[in-house]
């Protein structure tokens, strides 16, 4: 708390930069750790401390960098971040107090890619590290330096970002879980680079020594290679998981990250390609390929929380036929009446509220007391200081990417402006024709109602951080109110829960179990299940 006063009252300081001062920080790096030339997108982090490095303090509510796009800049020759680059939390380096700081310089390398569409744009290519950019492997940085910082008299510091990120290591496969990583010719023919994804699976007890299929759950979400439902051999879940009664299922996580994203969202998009398609045609038959699973919808379950809810629903919801059932938790917005705060129909802006001769901020997030975490100003600000054309690797530039339209330079058509937060109308038209989730249920009800029987289950808090419990309450009303055929879903509610729940309050093996005897329960007449025996 003492931190957060103090900031504000940083922020409320008046720049006392004169004409005459100088601020800049002038970021190079040298021929031994990249030959060049290099295009991308250059930081400098300023930090009071240096637990950990600046570049690993940089979030949403983390502290103070500076962000600047270059094109083609070699070794030895610098990139200049002046009192003019974009800032977040504080705007500028005028409004950084006198005083000594640990400051590190970055180097984000971005990657050309020719797409098949005609567009070449320039993105973060992932590295396995899920559009982490200060985790990014082959990303360059400066050794942290504590230096003096005073906007009245001026300053000019050197930094060399002689420091490489390596290449990441995957967890080793053991008895229970195992990995692989393929190149999707789908993926790579749209981005014209090649395009890689995954899958972590966790087997069952009797896996190598029985000749059964399983049913699977598709467990979605962020980009991570952690063993699937944070399973650890000793603890709770393992001892569950290994239990005679208890039900044996494969769990599989996809490893789908995208120049934009560190998951895309499971659909086909213009801006970051046919996911969805190549999830359905290369990744899940590769998995079933190797691993042996049932092959009928029925034995098909979809999960995950938040990004992953959202994935899950969209799934079951554009594959009726190929998935049994989808268990969301806190999903994303499922109507774009309320993302993160805004109502993208109704709202003339982004970031401000307008009540008649009263303009209020948006809030974007907040605590469980309804204390306001940040705006939506504030969000979008942070986003743009970590990347212009929507290369930030962050939620809002996500959702722009998937929901939004071709833009004419060949990145997303923006749902509003970044700087101003003016909404542009007809982007919000094709968000809702193409992917609001409410909205297509609603415009393909005849058909798509019959195969969604049984099959919506969704936990929600109603106090959820990014105020997600909105647009879940709408999308629970209407299935309420639906008829030929009437399926109203399961909407499970936390009281003055946040975006945790229902993974939070409950453990991962009673969601397996849940999701088993829902697999038992729909499975066709006189169908064995030698995969869980009472």
């Amino acid at each position: 708390m003492l931190f957060r006063l103090s900031f504000t009252l940083l922020l409320l300081l008046p720049s006392v930069a004169t004409a005459e001062s100088k601020l800049a920080f002038r970021l190079s790096y040298p021929a031994a750790v990249n030959s060049g030339p290099l295009t991308g997108r250059a930081y400098v982090m300023i930090s009071r401390t240096n637990e950990k490095e600046p570049r690993l303090q940089v979030g949403r509510t983390g502290t103070p960098f500076f962000g600047l796009d270059f094109e083609d800049v070699a070794p030895g020759e610098t990139i200049t971040i002046d009192d003019d680059a974009l800032g977040s939390p504080a705007s500028s380096l005028s409004e950084i107090p006198s005083g000594e700081y640990f400051v590190q310089g970055f180097i984000n390398i971005y990657t050309k890619f020719p797409r098949a569409d005609s567009h070449t744009v320039w993105m973060p290519n992932d590295q396995w590290d899920g559009q982490q950019w200060e985790r990014s492997p082959g990303n360059l940085y400066s050794v942290s330096a504590k230096l003096r910082l005073d906007p009245e008299t001026g300053y000019e510091h050197e930094l060399v970002a002689d420091q490489l990120i390596p290449t990441i290591v995957l967890p080793t496969e053991t008895r229970w879980v195992k990995r692989f990583k393929m190149e999707s010719k789908i993926l790579t023919e749209f981005w014209g680079e090649p395009i890689y994804f995954g899958a972590t699976v966790l087997l069952p007890r009797g896996y190598e020594s029985e000749t059964i299929d399983y049913p699977v759950v598709y467990y979605q979400g962020h980009f991570s290679t952690a063993d699937p439902m944070r399973f650890k051999e000793g603890e709770d879940f393992h001892r569950q998981w290994v239990r005679d009664k208890f039900p044996r299922m494969i769990v599989v996580t996809f490893q789908d990250p995208t120049p934009y994203f560190d998951t895309s969202y499971s659909v086909n998009s213009v801006n970051v390609g046919p996911y969805g398609d190549a999830i359905l045609e290369e990744l899940i038959p590769e998995i079933e390929s190797r691993f042996r699973i049932i092959d009928g919808p029925y034995a098909r379950i979809l999960t995950g929380g938040s990004t992953g809810g959202w994935e899950a629903l969209a799934m079951q919801l554009f594959y009726p036929d190929f998935f049994g059932g989808a268990f969301a938790y806190s999903p994303d917005p499922v109507t774009f009446t309320n993302v993160e705060g805004i109502n993208i129909y109704e709202d003339v802006n982004a970031f401000y509220k307008q009540h008649e001769w009263r303009r209020v901020p948006i809030a974007n997030s907040r605590e469980l007391t309804g204390e306001v975490r940040l705006t939506s100003e504030q969000r979008n600000r942070f986003e743009l200081v970590s990347g212009t054309k929507g290369r930030s690797g962050e939620q809002l530039d996500i959702w722009s990417a998937v929901f939004g339209p071709l833009g004419e330079d060949g990145y997303f058509k923006p749902l509003f402006n970044k700087s101003t937060g003016e909404i542009d109308p007809e982007v919000a038209e094709y968000w809702r024709d193409n992917y609001d989730l409410l909205h297509y249920m609603k415009t393909n009800w005849a058909s798509l109602g019959p195969k969604l029987d049984g099959k919506i289950i969704v936990y929600c808090g109603d106090m959820d951080d990014y105020y997600l419990n909105v647009a879940v309450k709408q999308m629970q009303a209407w299935m309420r109110s639906t008829e030929n055929p009437h399926v109203a879903g399961v909407f499970v509610w936390g009281d003055g829960a946040g975006h945790r729940f229902g993974r939070e309050f409950s453990t991962e093996a009673e969601r397996i179990r849940r999701m088993a005897e829902h697999v038992l329960a729909n499975r066709p007449d006189g169908t064995a299940h030698p995969w869980w025996e009472f």
